[in-house]
């Protein structure tokens, strides 16, 4: 059967694609640098149990205060670039969330019990005594796993082919484990997300918890070992994910198309300059080359997207019937949405000097 054949006819969108393909990677590496935070934070409380001291003790109680925050600000954050997904690849979208539909849904209770437990491992952090390393392990298990579901979907979403096993597992329980790519790419991501995430509690301990001189070096000290170490884990995951992608994608890195090339050039010296001045412990010029890379980093995986749809769809051939209104009160929205998320992370350290009173 031809896969071509199973894939929806698109919706006239409001205005150019271009509009919205611009807001798309605009707001997901917003998603992603929440997401790395959320993932890199629960990951060093763990670790931060494990190791002696009172100044451990003090960062995993400190990072417990902020994971709520973080889970919170990660799932709203992601609702812009999945919605700007669904508009621009809307009909491959609901086509692969429909066959998994099952798994899709079950990410909903999922992230729900993983908010209850981040909530529950901040306020009962000292009643919980040993048990709250095992709550803040099953809270970052639990993230990991709605990481896995979602890779799952976007790897379907480009896999028309994988399709025609509808016909025989028509109850939404279908996964793409078969697709090549599917455990390079969640590692890719996971791993790079760890990393980052151990780059912002460096960051953190460096700021705002720099009134407590032992939690904030002990802070900055395992931040960046983390960052540094799962950062080189990365470029070898990196390179079994660019393997492991079909011989026309991988050759759009390898001179095959200038836009992605330049991108994957640019991602491995910026991966190598943030190896460099992470096993240095150079906090700040890690910070300034990490942020580049993740917004490298989502460019290089959407051009990966464009390669795999392809011989499926032409963005360009989508309808346009232009209503600039839904447009224009978006734009309005984003902007005071941003604002308003501005303002409540400037107030994260006012809160905590005026007695958060978590975990007491």
């Amino acid at each position: 059967m031809n896969p071509a054949g199973l894939i929806p006819t698109a919706d006239a969108l409001v205005a150019h694609w271009g509009w919205f393909q611009f807001f798309l990677m605009l707001t997901f590496p917003l998603h992603l640098l929440a997401m790395n935070a959320m993932l890199g934070t629960a990951l060093v409380a763990v670790i931060a149990h494990l190791m002696p001291g009172e100044q451990h003790r003090g960062l995993s109680h400190e990072l417990a205060k902020s994971l709520p925050f973080l889970v919170a600000f990660t799932v709203n954050l992601g609702v812009a670039p999945l919605l700007f997904v669904n508009v621009l690849y809307g009909q491959m979208l609901y086509s692969s969330t429909v066959l998994m539909g099952l798994f899709w849904l079950a990410i909903i209770p999922v992230l729900i019990i993983a908010y209850y437990l981040a909530y529950l491992y901040d306020f009962s952090f000292k009643r919980l005594g040993n048990l709250a390393m095992f709550v803040v392990l099953l809270v970052l298990a639990l993230l990991l796993v709605v990481g896995f579901l979602f890779t799952n979907n976007m790897t379907m979403m480009i896999s028309p082919a994988s399709w025609t096993r509808w016909f025989t597992t028509p109850g939404g329980t279908l996964l793409n484990l078969s697709d090549p790519t599917l455990f390079a790419r969640y590692l890719h991501m996971m791993t790079g997300s760890l990393a980052v995430g151990g780059l912002f509690v460096a960051l953190y301990s460096a700021t705002v918890l720099k009134g407590e001189s032992a939690v904030s070096e002990a802070g900055i000290k395992v931040g960046m070992t983390v960052f540094s170490w799962l950062t080189l884990l990365q470029i070898v995951v990196g390179t079994w994910f660019l393997l492991a992608l079909s011989p026309e994608i991988m050759k759009r890195f390898m001179g095959g198309t200038v836009g992605a090339t330049a991108l994957f050039a640019a991602g491995m010296l910026l991966a190598v300059a943030t190896l460099f001045t992470g096993f240095k412990r150079m906090l700040w010029p890690t910070v300034w080359l990490t942020l580049p890379l993740v917004y490298v980093m989502s460019f290089m995986r959407d051009s990966v997207r464009t390669g795999y749809l392809a011989p499926y769809f032409d963005m360009s051939m989508v309808p346009v019937k232009v209503q600039w209104s839904p447009l224009v009160f978006f734009l309005v929205t984003l902007l005071f949405g941003v604002g308003l998320v501005v303002w409540m992370v400037l107030q994260l350290p006012a809160l905590k000097k005026t007695g958060h009173t978590s975990g007491q």
